[in-house]
């Protein structure tokens, strides 16, 4: 039984797979951007040889250098951990950095240390990516062991911009005793004790560690780089007061983040929000690099939306035929995406719903041409506030991805200014369905025919009269930017809230 419970410590199963199928492909495209896997080998001090693999944008950016998170695994994981790491940070431009360490995965080495030895292979990679030019701030996002290791190398090295540690141990030894008690050992208290100095030394002839060593409340007070903790409630295998412990005697900024599930089992959704703007705060990553933002703004630049030029028709199908269904009240939800019909060309789409711009003084919303927005929410009577967009990342396959344009049963809209002749005019489009009540008509059936075929004469001589031209742009010019603004809005918005909590949070 003690052997078995030494091999629990320095030799748990190993994770034995196929880089090709198991990680990310050598090229491969998320968020609507392409990336590479570069995979490499670096040598420790002790003469293993590390297999390593650098996930980042393809092509790299010239002369703009990128921060980097170093994904530390656990003491049964891999490099195919980092998975879920790399699908969060990489639309961010953050690159991800991930290992096998020394006794895991296809690294060399016989055992694992439970962060001790695994310091100093982490060690080697960040100097490895000190001496790229190409990388700027670098952070470290740990799990189980990998979080004991950031934690130790942390205290060592203050120049990392932060750090995630998720479901740290706070002392070894007493972690052994916990585990005594949690699988139902039953052997006295000093009999317990007897058999933990055995296994230390057997342990420090082995894996050449002394388990009495790996302690992070003497570290936590040491360390004053910003950290973000993580643990599941229901861990029973290193249970969630050792994370508390860490805690409370960290020097640094410090928030923590509790969560259902156990020890194993995957994150939710917020928790991972919670690590990417984290990291997006204190790593400071650029803005998009000058090819791709090029790119974007042809995408978002709708200019005077003339249909053609390799224009994406299906997006302006998407939002034109949305406001379309909102101005005859077809109830639908923000999570549904609406039905797109593609009968009709996008010219004529466009002229059909033109005529919904108006002025509205009664809206506070103003877009200035400048770029610059000045924004005052009203309250509604049900309490919930006006978007034209939605963005959702309920899980991993939806990020960098945008909900439709759907429908609520609020009423909003918001203001697109235009300059007219060095003269601002202020212009309303309707975002989502306005509220009417269908009442029963009261008229005879032949009185309601006459009413209908006067509506239609008086559409036909509407439809004669010719408009001024300036009048129909400034209606396009309109559209236009509504239309940049409610894509623009998928993107913003959750930054905004996001970095607004982690304001609050560390204030």
């Amino acid at each position: 039984m003690i052997d078995q419970f030494i091999n629990f410590v320095i030799r748990p199963p190993r994770a034995d797979y196929n880089p090709e199928q198991y990680l990310w492909e050598k090229e491969f495209t998320l968020a609507g951007r392409q990336f590479k896997r570069q995979d490499l080998e670096l040598t420790n001090a002790r003469g293993h040889k590390l297999r390593c693999s650098h996930y980042m944008p393809s092509p790299f950016p010239e002369e703009t250098p990128l921060p980097c998170v170093i994904y530390c695994h656990g003491n049964s994981g891999c490099r195919a951990d980092a998975n879920e790491a790399a699908v969060i940070l990489l639309p961010s431009n953050i690159t991800v950095f991930t290992l096998d360490f020394s006794g895991s995965g296809l690294s060399d080495g016989d055992y694992v240390s439970l962060g001790w030895h695994e310091r100093d292979d982490l060690k080697i990679v960040v100097s490895y990516l000190r001496s790229e030019r190409q990388i700027s701030r670098i952070g470290l996002w740990g799990r189980s062991m990998g979080a004991v290791t950031s934690l130790l190398y942390g205290a060592e090295d203050p120049s990392i911009a932060g750090m995630v540690l998720d479901s740290a141990f706070s002392n070894l030894f007493d972690l052994m005793m916990e585990l005594v008690d949690v699988y139902k050992i039953r052997l006295p208290k000093f009999t317990v004790k007897m058999a933990v100095q055995y296994m230390r030394r057997v342990i420090q002839k082995k894996a050449k560690f002394d388990i009495m060593d790996l302690n992070c409340l003497k570290v936590a007070p040491k360390t004053f780089i910003p950290a973000l903790f993580g643990h599941a409630s229901e861990d029973k295998f290193i249970q969630p007061h050792h994370s508390d412990l860490i805690f409370k005697s960290y020097a640094g900024d410090k928030n923590v983040i509790k969560f259902d599930g156990d020890h194993n089992s995957s994150r939710p959704q917020f928790y991972y929000d919670s690590v990417s703007i984290f990291f997006f705060n204190v790593l400071r990553p650029p803005q998009i690099s000058s090819a791709c933002s090029s790119k974007l703004e042809k995408y978002y630049d709708l200019g005077d939306l003339k249909v053609g030029a390799g224009m994406d028709e299906s997006l302006l199908y998407e939002i034109i035929t949305g406001i379309e269904t909102e101005s005859t009240n077809v109830p639908s939800s923000s999570s549904a995406a609406p039905r797109v019909l593609m009968t009709k060309p996008v010219s004529e789409l466009i002229s059909e719903v033109a005529p919904f711009a108006r002025l509205d003084p009664m809206l506070s919303r103003n877009i200035r041409p400048d770029g610059d927005e000045q924004s005052n929410l009203q309250d509604k009577p049900n309490g919930q506030s006006d978007e034209c967009c939605s963005y959702t990342s309920s899980n991993r396959e939806s990020w960098g991805r945008c909900s439709s344009l759907g429908g609520s049963d609020e009423e909003s809209s918001a203001d697109c200014t235009a300059a007219n002749n060095g003269n601002q005019v202020t212009l309303d489009v309707l975002a989502t369905p306005l509220k009417s009540t269908q009442q029963k008509s009261s008229d005879p059936p032949k009185e309601e025919k006459k009413k209908q075929k006067k509506q239609k004469k008086q559409k036909k001589r509407d439809s004669t009269t010719p408009k001024p031209k300036h009048e129909k742009l400034e209606k396009l010019e309109a559209l236009s930017k509504r239309l940049r603004l409610c894509i623009l809005k998928r993107q913003v918005k959750p930054l905004e809230r996001c970095h607004l909590f982690w304001m609050e949070a560390f204030s």
